[in-house]
């Protein structure tokens, strides 16, 4: 019986063009009318990320290099969308991370909404090696005070120590554990968790599925550390996501991702 070869099925790509066309009045605005109530687990997580555009998220050490004025501009002006704001302690400690400050517009603006006028920051650590008269502690205001996220196998004395100046939240047994971080955060009435790093808490955020949408903005540089925007645990699944927005100023591009619907259950 001879035998053909099966001619490969045509595949039709969709691709489109993007380009540059009406001007924004806001850059903020399209991030504004996002919906997330649509919550699947304790709370809608939100990561803010910048990268080079060979994918780098750091530039020794720091993420400050690589941030365009556009990009600078944009990550202060989203924290307006938060009820907290999460950081990793290595990027608190290597970026000299403070209270979060807000301008005029948007303190009136979460007023308005019934929240309060900043949102806290939230910083998550194992070792809680932080230097405990930094700014983000003894700056904090009371209606924000900074939250410190740990695990029951932290020290218990640098615990006590964390506590006279942040309130401490122990979510996991030998280590930080996202879903439990998460349903503390919810508890205390926070919706919308604004991740702003680093890539290692990110990761571990994708591997435990609790990355609704990813805000990623690409700067127009090459070069840096070795040092991916997310940095995926060991054994970590593929977590697909969806592009839903896309942005442009100057030669800084500005991407707003989604998990996938499928994804998600609906």
């Amino acid at each position: 019986m001879n035998w053909y070869p099966q001619a490969p099925t045509e595949v039709r790509w969709h691709m489109h063009i993007l380009s540059k066309t009406s001007e924004l009045p806001d850059p903020l605005e399209p991030y504004l009318r996002v919906d997330r109530t649509r919550i699947e687990h304790e709370c809608w997580v939100v990561g803010h990320m910048v990268a080079g555009i060979d994918g780098t998220a750091a530039v020794h050490g720091k993420v400050g290099p690589l941030s365009t004025g556009p990009d600078q501009s944009l990550f202060r002006r989203m924290r307006r969308i938060a009820d907290i704001v999460m950081v990793g302690a290595e990027t608190v400690r290597r970026e000299g991370y403070g209270v979060i400050r807000l301008d005029e517009e948007a303190r009136a603006a979460r007023t308005a909404c019934g929240r309060p006028q900043t949102p806290p920051v939230a910083i998550v650590s194992r070792s809680l090696d932080l230097d405990w008269t930094a700014r983000v502690f003894t700056d904090a205001p009371t209606h924000a005070r900074t939250q410190l996220i740990t695990c029951a196998a932290s020290d218990p004395d640098r615990r006590a120590q964390a506590a006279e100046v942040a309130d401490v939240i122990i979510a996991g047994d030998d280590q930080v554990d996202p879903a439990e971080a998460f349903a503390a955060l919810a508890a205390r009435g926070h919706g919308v968790v604004l991740c702003e790093g680093g890539p290692t808490w990110l990761g571990e955020i994708v591997a435990a599925d609790r990355l609704d949408e990813l805000c990623l903005s690409i700067s127009p540089v090459i070069g840096g550390d070795p040092l991916p925007v997310c940095v995926n645990p060991a054994g970590a699944g593929i977590a697909d996501f969806e592009l839903l927005g896309t942005g442009v100023e100057d030669s800084t591009l500005f991407l707003r991702y989604e998990k996938k619907a499928g994804e998600r259950g609906d």
